[in-house]
């Protein structure tokens, strides 16, 4: 196996990376404080290819592999991971739900939008009581005429508010039937379609997440994607690639708390001399690092197979699960380093304190993924 990252990789991570530093690390605090949520840097996201990592170029987007779509991911991430979040959600969820199942009228109609950033995109399948339990849902689309008529809710949905089209999936059959569920594109605008509560939250304060109501909402059977009742098996498939994703998220905030508690290690004195010559501090360091090289490998594994064609919903679940842990577990230590200082926002690391424990949740609970993996390996 070639270890080597391709030139392609390093220019795409490079160009990331500056434009973290350039376009938002000077507002990272603000947003945070404020949530706000800032359109105008996923725009310039937009002309720099990020929001359409995984696009053909024939639709208007990059044309790169999962390789190259973590080292984006990981490098805005390792600045402020909300907004790595919602470039992860808009990439992998939304276009890539219409990508992967839309027919070509769909694809054309929304796929250029998309990857450029010109509309951004959210994804829904969650509800306030079907959480793990997504089968349980209770939005429901009917069947009226050439029209299918939406009403529920969705809920804990990234660009909730700001979202110029939502991919939801809603039942059109008997609960708790894995063939009942169906996947619908709608447009903001759309009568009968709104955003409800904006959720107040702990962490990735600068990514968007409110609420989707619908209310007697009819759209066109043009806007199903795929066939009647292979919603749900289409969203299992798109959570295998946003795993990666969220692995990526994950590894991202790792890095950023590990390299922050390394430098302040080397600066802070103690005792005549700096705290990371200490053996308490340095097999904290050691700890931090193995575990970022443990996780990258997996991640790029589970990539490397997703590239190919190949299944991988085993070791998207691994690759998510134990880059989401570690990043908590390294962030927390991060923070343990810093001392009081780790306590403030004067130093970074607070926030990627609260950042990380999103990616233990988000897209399947770390529990999920070992349901996932032991289902994989006792078949």
């Amino acid at each position: 196996m070639n270890f080597d990252y391709s030139e392609t990789h390093k220019m795409v991570a490079a160009s990331a990376k500056e434009f973290a530093e350039q376009y938002i690390r000077p507002h990272v605090m603000d947003w945070d404080e404020s949530q706000e949520f800032p359109i105008g840097v996923f725009k310039k996201a937009g002309e720099m290819g990020f929001m359409g990592v995984l696009v053909p170029e024939i639709y208007g987007g990059s044309g790169l592999g999962y390789h190259e779509y973590i080292a984006i991911i990981e490098e805005i991430a390792k600045v402020d991971p909300s907004i790595g979040l919602s470039v992860a959600a808009h990439n992998s969820l939304c276009t890539n739900h219409i990508l992967s199942f839309g027919n070509e009228e769909q694809k054309q109609r929304w796929i250029p939008k998309l990857a450029t950033a010109e509309w951004l995109g959210a994804w829904g399948l969650t509800e306030h009581n079907t959480g793990s339990d997504a089968g349980g849902m209770n939005a429901t689309a009917v069947k009226d005429g050439d029209d299918w008529v939406i009403n529920g809710t969705k809920n804990f949905i990234t660009h909730g508010k700001s979202g110029d089209i939502a991919v939801v999936i809603v039942r059109t059959g008997e609960k708790g039937d894995s063939h009942g569920m169906t996947a619908f594109a709608i447009e903001k605008g759309t009568p009968g379609f709104s955003s409800g509560k904006k959720e107040n939250k702990l962490g990735m304060r600068a990514s968007e997440t409110a609420e989707l109501v619908f209310d007697n909402c009819r759209i066109p059977d043009t806007n199903r994607l795929g066939a009647v009742g292979d919603g749900f098996i289409q969203s299992m498939k798109i959570l295998d690639g946003g795993r990666i994703s969220i692995g990526a998220l994950s590894l991202g905030i790792a890095k950023g708390a590990y390299e922050a508690a390394l430098k302040y290690s080397k600066e802070r004195v103690q005792f005549g001399k700096p705290i990371s010559e200490f053996q308490g501090i340095s097999f904290k360091l050691a700890d931090m690092a193995t575990q970022i090289e443990a996780a990258e490998l997996l991640l790029h594994k589970a990539a490397y197979e997703k590239n190919a064609g190949r299944k991988m919903t085993k070791l998207s679940a691994m690759s998510k699960m134990y880059a989401s842990e570690i990043c908590v577990q390294i962030a927390n230590e991060a923070v343990q380093i810093h001392g009081g200082y780790g306590y403030t926002k004067d130093f970074p690391v607070e926030k990627f304190y609260r950042d990380a424990k999103l990616c233990t949740i988000g897209e399947g609970t770390t529990e999920i993924q070992k349901l996932v993996i032991a289902r994989n390996i006792l078949k």
